[in-house]
Formats: structure tokens, sequence, C-alpha cells
């Protein structure tokens, strides 16, 4: 069993995608359109742009996602983060990097009694994440 995040954006699921899939790295396995999807004749035309799915694969996890139509917005993004544990100080210092450019640093990446490295931000897309590595590399 693998738990997968499903995140829900009010149409920059695919600018927060192509995002993740170069700060995290990923590779994106797929991303459709609402007017490429068989529910096109149920979604009006101007619409048919925005993301009804999109998996984004790194290493054997995977995160998904989709928009939501602007008649049924989302109240935005909060109570949970993505916790990232990645393998060495190196490698969390880069993802920490990348996915805080534009967004909010809640807790800098420091040492922590837990972690040799950990820190808290939330995107420039609204996405709270939470970086964690364990080991002192």
């Amino acid at each position: 069993m693998k738990i997968n995040p499903y995140l829900i954006f009010n149409g920059d699921c695919r600018a927060a995608f192509t995002f993740y899939a170069h700060a995290l790295p990923g590779h994106l396995d797929a991303m459709m359109t609402f007017g490429e999807s068989p529910a096109k004749d149920h979604v009006a035309a101007e619409f048919h742009d925005l993301i009804i799915h999109t998996r984004l694969s790194i290493g054997d996890q995977a995160i998904m996602g989709s928009d939501t139509t602007p008649d049924r917005p989302t109240a935005g993004m909060s109570g949970s983060s993505i916790s990232l544990n990645v393998d060495s100080i190196p490698e969390a210092e880069k993802v920490f990097g990348e996915l805080a450019q534009g967004g909010t640093v809640q807790m800098p990446l420091e040492a922590t009694f837990w972690a040799a490295r950990f820190g808290m931000l939330t995107d420039r897309f609204g996405v709270a994440w939470m970086v964690n590595c364990e080991k002192d590399q």
C-alpha cells in the first residue's frame, strides 16, 4: 500500500506540478486537461485548459493533483503538509531552496534534536512542505 497526496488547485495545477517536477526532481507521468478527457462535453469550454488529473513520480512515490473549476473553488490548502524525507544534507538544502522560491519559510532548514536538518515552508502555490533529513551526511 502507498499513500499518495492529491492536491486540488484553483487553476494553477499545471504551473505547480511543472515546478515540482523540477524542484523535487520527478517525472510527470500524466497531465490531462478537462478538454482532453471524456468529461469535456460536461465542462464549459472556458475550463477545458484546466488540469483534470496529473501525476508526478519521485522514485517509487507519487503526488497527484488537479484543478477545480472556478464555479467550485477550494478554500486553499491548509491543515496538512507534505513531508519529504531525504537522505543527505545537500539534498535537503537543494529541495528546500527550490520549494522556497517565491514561497514563505515558516522554519528555516536547520539542525534539530531529531534530525540533521529540518525545515518548513509554504510554496508559492500554497502547499505546505516539511523537509526532513535524519542523517548527518
